[in-house]
């Protein structure tokens, strides 16, 4: 069993934001993910959308807030158990116990959850079922890998035209497919794909893919049962996630529908387990990046307090040490 002061459940923006502030009050964290990359909902469903409001940033891309949070707390080296799921919550001597999928268990001083909606689960694209060649990826954590690609991006929300203008400049040919002829996407963004030399086709499926052990091409089928073979080296399957609280509903904690219940300091209903972001209900509860943050501020500084009664809840100014 090891020893940490603070384990953060989810590599969201809180949960980065809290690693960080538990590094700034001098507590070891881990931070554990069940996605394999850190950033949460906004790595695999918008990073490259720009996002209009976060405080002093304009306008700043998912993947590059994320990579701001995760150099900022760099210098306090935490720790990143990514797809690693979180199992079970005990308590041993008023400490909680964390165990992590595969075994391991996390003495903790606290835990603080910052699941967003809970662990994130890519919808699949059914006709991959029976195919065991690769080059099917759900979400791209490096687009330059796709450089000189043909790509074919299966779906019509934000996530499959944000895809698409992200990788069209770099990619031999993009591709997007989806089933109807209405999309999910906001409309700037598919006028702004309307523009590039992306091949869109609607009111269609992918029926087969094509290839041994890498992907060669797909087999479309368009309502109305024409088929036709079009280019494609990765498919993108852009299909969206299904949120689940998994064992975090087993835990004891009080819910209300798929959100824990915390106080004004982020408190649970279990000894020193807190919670923040979007996973969080109370009165007036406004589900925003921003607020996250301060809640993940807050949840930290509570949990120092409670490791250590001797503390002090406010932890000072980060310019009073700069």
């Amino acid at each position: 069993m090891r020893e940490v002061d603070v384990a953060v459940i989810g590599a969201g923006p809180a949960g980065l934001f809290a690693a960080y502030y538990a590094g700034f009050r001098g507590l070891s964290v881990a931070v554990v993910d069940a996605l394999p990359e850190p950033g949460g909902q906004v790595t695999a469903m918008y990073p490259e959308k720009l996002i209009l409001d976060v405080a002093g940033f304009p306008a700043i891309k998912g993947r590059e807030l994320v990579a701001n949070l995760v150099a900022q707390a760099a210098p306090f080296h935490p720790e990143y158990l990514l797809g690693t799921r979180a199992e079970k919550l005990t308590h041993l001597d008023g400490r909680p116990v964390l165990g992590l999928a595969g075994g391991e268990q996390l003495r903790c001083g606290a835990v603080v959850v910052t699941g967003g909606l809970g662990s994130f689960t890519p919808r699949p694209l059914p006709v991959a079922d029976g195919f065991l060649g690769t080059g099917i990826v759900y979400f791209v954590p490096q687009p330059a890998e796709l450089t000189g690609q043909d790509v074919l991006i299966v779906g019509g929300g934000d996530s499959a035209f944000d895809w698409a203008v992200t990788l069209q400049p770099i990619a031999r040919s993009v591709t997007l497919v989806h089933r109807r002829d209405r999309f999910r996407a906001h409309a700037s963004t598919v006028a702004r794909v309307g523009a590039l030399p992306v091949r869109v086709v609607v009111n269609a499926e992918v029926t087969r893919l094509y290839g041994d052990s890498q992907i060669t091409g797909a087999e479309l089928t368009v309502r109305g049962g024409v088929v036709e073979e079009v280019p494609a080296t990765i498919v993108v399957a852009a299909l969206g996630f299904t949120a689940d609280l998994g064992p975090l509903a087993e835990w004891g904690l009080t819910l209300d529908r798929r959100h824990i219940v915390v106080d004004s300091s982020m408190a649970t209903n279990l000894p020193r387990v807190f919670a923040a972001g979007d996973i969080t209900e109370y009165p007036g509860k406004v589900r925003l990046i921003a607020t996250g943050f301060g809640e993940a501020a807050t949840a930290v500084n509570n949990a120092a307090v409670a490791i250590d009664p001797t503390a002090h809840l406010f932890p000072g100014h980060s310019s009073d040490g700069s």
